[in-house]
């Protein structure tokens, strides 16, 4: 059946609604408004912090969910909403030290979107050749260390960049984070976060109300909000824009990045790279997931679903706009409703797409308080690397085995070491970020220890476990840890 044309169904308490099918249009609206409400917190945040306009990335998102939906023809039912795995390139380009100095908002789209090439072109190997060739190359402990690094490389981001606004405020927002997200129960608990920003940035202006002071000036400043108009497109970004494009402490404001033309550096380009191993892992597991909750076998589309992030993310990215992938968020309400109808998608890309005509609402989320970010990011940035731990366990990776152990912890640490200012220098003219630098060793330094590896041996690294830990067992998964049966 045409993604355009769906069966209308009236469930009984407890059916599933298909990829296929749809409510009634008024049920149908609502379902989508849902899917606008869980994927507009991170949507919105995710931009600010990579110092590009929270207006367009929102506009942009529903049309490359548009482009998604179309390329794989209605049978994967996701949100693209805005990719927190180029949160770390972004920094890295805009506090490039080597020559040429930092970067600005158009070099991070320019990165941004070849790497968007990339997986796009990812997805089309995929596509012909199969999941099991991606898995070859980057098995799981490999992806898992990635994400792992792309989000503990952020670390000094949240608590030097975004913490000095308002110390005590970002501990507040990080706290009510924390209490959301475990006392929070089913739809609530998954915006933890976006309730999270909206509890610090009211308490914020209730603090700036009554005269809690600890800051220098008024926490939330809407001056820009009075001034935007209701109606109308972003600006274009006032050229010459370099630095860090934080809005609290960065060398230019928010209010001056906007819609532009990307532009394009091999060196800036290999800082976001890495990104894209992220998003891979990321978009197989979850069209795995929706392959498991619509009881459908998604894995001859698991390519083409990879291929239209990719197109999704150039989409984007072209016009100024930010990276994309699909949202967990997303997945939960569907998880929560049983409804997958596509339908809800469009739905929820077209009012997306309305949103980022009202530049008084991108005002509005300018004005979000240094502090809160801060605190938003603690608990953010700390997710994102944890995500690669659960990678790990999911697959049973095994770190007894010293082929797993040595090449990722070594990555790992270098990665974490540089962060986002610190850059190793291959030349005068090129330095390597963190993330860069960390990826590349995880990825050559595993190949490497694999084709040393005695055969039939476990090497001579000291175990770490229990004692009798590196015995080899016969019923542990293949692979060096990698339980077939739990492949992406």
């Amino acid at each position: 059946m045409s993604m355009f044309k769906w069966e209308v169904v009236d469930p009984k308490p407890g059916e599933a609604v298909a990829p296929d099918q749809r409510l009634a249009w008024g049920k149908t609206v609502g379902i989508g408004a849902q899917h606008v409400v869980a994927m507009f917190g991170a949507t919105f945040v995710f931009p600010i912090i990579m110092g590009l306009d929270a207006n367009l990335a929102i506009m942009m998102s529903g049309i490359a969910t548009i482009c998604f939906l179309l390329i794989v023809k209605g049978t994967v039912p996701s949100y693209l909403g805005t990719s927190a795995s180029f949160v770390g390139g972004a920094t890295a380009i805009y506090t490039y030290s080597g020559s040429g100095g930092p970067g600005g908002p158009q070099d991070v789209t320019g990165a941004i979107l070849v790497s968007g090439v990339i997986l796009a072109l990812v997805g089309v190997i995929i596509h012909f050749l199969g999941a099991d060739v991606v898995n070859a190359v980057l098995p799981p402990v490999v992806t898992g260390a990635v994400v792992m690094i792309i989000g503990f490389n952020l670390a000094g981001v949240a608590t030097s960049t975004y913490m000095p606004a308002d110390r005590w405020m970002a501990l507040i927002t990080m706290t009510a984070v924390i209490v959301m997200a475990v006392g929070l129960r089913g739809f609530l608990g998954r915006i933890a976060i976006f309730l999270g920003l909206i509890f610090g940035y009211l308490l914020s202006w209730v603090f700036d109300a009554i005269g809690v002071g600890g800051v220098a000036g008024d926490r939330v400043n809407w001056d820009g909000v009075k001034d935007a108009p209701w109606f109308g497109l972003p600006d274009k970004t006032v050229a010459g824009l370099v630095g860090n494009q934080s809005p609290f402490g960065g060398a230019n404001n928010m209010d001056q990045v906007g819609w532009h033309l990307p532009s394009f550096s091999v060196t800036f380009t290999l800082l976001a790279l890495p990104a894209v191993i992220a998003l891979v892992a990321e978009n197989m597991g979850h069209v795995k997931a929706v392959a498991g909750m619509t009881g459908r076998d998604l894995d001859p589309v698991m390519g083409r679903a990879i291929a239209a992030d990719g197109v999704g993310t150039v989409v984007a990215s072209s016009v100024g706009g930010s990276p994309t992938t699909t949202y967990a968020e997303n997945i939960g309400v569907m998880a929560a409703t049983r409804v997958y109808s596509t339908a809800a998608y469009f739905v929820a890309a077209i009012v997306a797409i309305l949103l980022g005509f009202v530049p008084k609402f991108g005002q509005v989320v300018y004005a979000t308080p240094g502090g809160v970010i801060g605190g938003i990011t603690l608990v953010l940035y700390g997710m994102i690397g944890l995500l690669g731990a659960k990678i790990w366990v999911e697959n049973r990776v095994n770190f007894a085995d010293p082929i797993n152990l040595v090449p990722i912890s070594a990555g790992l640490i270098l990665a974490i070491g540089y962060g986002t200012t610190g850059f190793f220098e291959i030349t005068k003219d090129f330095q390597l970020g963190g993330i860069a630098l960390g990826t590349i060793v995880v990825i050559v330094g595993y190949h490497l220890a694999r084709l040393v590896a005695p055969k039939g041996g476990d090497g001579t690294m000291l175990s770490v476990g229990s004692p009798g830990a590196h015995v080899e067992d016969h019923a542990a998964p293949h692979h060096h840890g990698e339980d077939p049966k739990h492949k992406h």
